[in-house]
């Protein structure tokens, strides 16, 4: 008999003034408090830290590109080396995305048909398929917790009938992925990973509703949302996550891709939203970028040449408790990679903190007072 999917999805509490709940998702690789924010290993690595320091940080599930790994170093050597989770030395749960996104961005470099994706990589020119069927059976070889299936996601604005077509053609394509995953999920020696299906339809809600339905009646572990934070404008992101969220079961995790900052965390836990990943931590760290109980700073300012105070006096990181602006500046001024180490360090450990008060918000039944605190609170500071 072939293993069942080892996630398990709980929810422990909800907020009785928004659509804020306090979860419990269970995976072969360990367990996942909710909301959470899962960091951006693209490649197989969260860009600047070690796997250590994540675990330190307290990184319950990190995200990683199938897209890329497939490019580079190949799906086969993962496989061949026990899976990703071995490979990268990485013993809790990961989120493996189905390159989806990657591809479409691709704009001058693939073509878009029934049968799935056809592009040539950016790194060096060859040609590929990414169907559906491969896209899955890419992910089962990495091993991830949770899968999700390829799609089609439409830059905003789009029109109405680019953003339908996408609809069908990605409620199609999740009907062929889900019969390739109970195909290799009857292949499997041990506890497989789980698959989600992914939203599309824009900014359209009747696009959306009809895009909830099909997902739906394929039946997945999961629902993300997808096709936000392409440019649309903050309103819309929330508009459509509220509706969007409420169509989705009550008793299954509900995941936000590519979202956001501190206070877009904030307000889509408000409106029902389990997980959440984003590069902008670690993005904008790189760039000097960081952070702060009293909003973003640009630590790379003049300002900050003499300041010997903490990147954020607020905050009890290891970078914070250690380290001055003015040592940071220097460290950026001089191009050390040391910067980017210590102002992603941070920024991380502030975006998994914020995520932690945020449960323990919902959790102590005072979520409301928190979000009403985050909404006056400057934008990229701390909660």
């Amino acid at each position: 008999m072939a293993p069942a999917p080892s996630l398990r999805f709980e929810v422990l509490a909800r907020d009785k003034g928004t659509r804020a709940r306090l979860g419990r998702l269970h995976t072969a690789h360990g367990i996942v408090e909710t909301p959470a924010f899962m960091p951006v290993g693209t490649c197989g690595t969260v860009k600047a830290l070690t796997q250590h320091q994540l675990e330190e940080l307290g990184a319950e599930i990190i995200l990683s590109n199938t897209y890329h790994l497939y490019l580079r170093p190949g799906t086969q050597i993962i496989s061949q080396a026990g899976g990703l989770h071995r490979f990268m030395s990485w013993p809790r749960p990961i989120l493996t995305d189905s390159g989806g996104y990657q591809v479409m961005s691709l704009t001058e470099l693939r073509r878009i048909s029934e049968e799935g994706v056809e592009f040539r990589s950016h790194l060096d020119g060859s040609a590929h398929l990414f169907s559906p069927e491969r896209v899955v059976e890419a992910q089962m070889a990495l091993g991830s917790d949770v899968m999700m299936i390829l799609d089609e996601c439409v830059p905003y604005p789009s029109s109405e009938e680019a953003t339908r077509r996408a609809v069908r053609l990605t409620g199609r394509w999740a009907k062929r992925a889900k019969q390739t995953y109970l195909e290799q999920l009857g292949r499997q020696e041990s506890p497989a990973g789980a698959l989600y299906g992914i939203v599309q339809g824009g900014d359209s809600e009747e696009l959306r509703r009809e895009s909830a339905e099909q997902m739906q009646e394929t039946g997945f572990a999961g629902y993300a949302l997808g096709g936000l934070s392409v440019g649309e404008p903050k309103s819309v992101t929330y508009d459509v996550t509220e509706f969007t969220a409420a169509l989705l079961p009550e008793d299954q995790p509900r995941y936000l891709m590519g979202v956001g900052t501190p206070r877009d965390l904030v307000e889509c836990v408000a409106r029902g939203i389990d997980q959440f990943d984003c590069v902008m931590p670690t993005r904008n760290a790189r760039n000097a970028c960081v952070f702060t109980s009293e909003g973003r700073l640009t630590i790379k300012g003049a300002r900050y040449a003499s300041d010997y105070g903490p990147l954020d006096p607020a905050c009890e990181c290891s970078v914070c408790r250690r380290y001055s602006r003015a040592y940071i500046r220097h460290l950026f001024g001089a191009g050390e990679m040391l910067a980017a180490i210590l102002a992603t360090y941070h920024n991380l450990y502030f975006y998994l903190d914020t995520m932690a008060k945020i449960r323990q918000a919902i959790g102590a039944g005072i979520f409301a007072n928190f979000l009403s605190k985050a909404r006056t609170s400057p934008e990229g500071s701390s909660l």
